[in-house]
C-alpha cells in the first residue's frame, strides 16, 4: 500500500505529526510533502497513491486557506481512493473537544467541504510561545489565559498524545 502524507503547518507540530505517522509505515510505502511546497502536485502523481492523509493545523480559529484549495481541486480524487484527515489545534487538549464530533474547527471544515474522508482524528498540537512573534505570544497566551491554559510565555508545551497518534496510524493501515 502507498500512502501520501500531505500536512499544512504553521509552527512545526503538524509536520512532525505527519512524520510520525509516516515511521508506522515502511519507508518504501509512504511518503509525507508539505501541502504548501506541494500545492500544485500533480493529479497523476495522487492517482499513484493507494491512501492519502491531509493533516492541517488551526491558528486564530482557521485552517490555512491552502487547504480548501487543495480539496475543492482534488476531491473527486480523495473521495475515490482510501483517505484519512486529521486536524491538529489547541483546543483538543481539552477531552471535550478532540473528536470530529465535539472539536467545532473540524465540523465546521467537514460540513462545507465535498470531501469525505474515510477517516478523521482530531490531535492536540504544541504551544511554542518563545519561538511565537511578539504579537502572535500576547494573542495566543490571551486565549489560552481565557480558556484556562497554560500561560508562561517562557516555555514550550507539547499537549499531542503519540500514542493516539500511533492508533491513527493503525487505523490508516487498515483502510487498505
Amino acid at each position: 500500500m502507498k500512502i501520501l502524507i500531505l500536512y499544512l503547518t504553521r509552527d512545526g507540530q503538524t509536520k512532525k505529526i505527519a512524520e510520525h505517522l509516516a515511521m508506522n509505515f515502511s519507508e518504501d510505502t509512504s511518503e509525507v510533502l508539505s501541502l504548501k511546497e506541494h500545492i500544485d502536485i500533480p493529479t497523476e502523481k495522487l492517482q499513484s497513491f493507494d491512501t492519502i492523509v491531509i493533516g492541517a493545523s488551526i491558528r486564530y480559529g482557521h485552517f490555512n486557506p491552502l487547504l480548501e484549495k487543495f480539496i475543492h481541486q482534488h476531491h473527486a480524487l480523495l473521495n475515490s481512493k482510501k483517505s484519512a484527515f486529521f486536524s491538529v489545534n489547541l483546543t483538543a487538549r481539552k477531552a471535550n473537544r478532540n473528536t470530529p464530533e465535539t472539536n467545532v474547527y473540524t465540523r465546521k471544515l467537514l460540513a462545507k467541504i465535498k470531501w469525505q474522508p474515510d477517516l478523521v482524528e482530531v490531535i492536540a498540537g504544541a504551544l511554542y510561545y518563545p519561538r511565537y512573534r511578539w504579537f502572535d505570544r500576547i494573542m495566543i497566551r490571551f486565549i489560552m489565559k481565557m480558556t484556562g491554559g497554560d500561560i508562561d510565555t517562557s516555555k514550550e508545551y507539547e499537549y499531542t498524545n503519540w500514542q493516539q497518534v500511533s492508533e491513527f496510524a493503525i487505523e490508516i493501515r487498515k483502510l487498505s
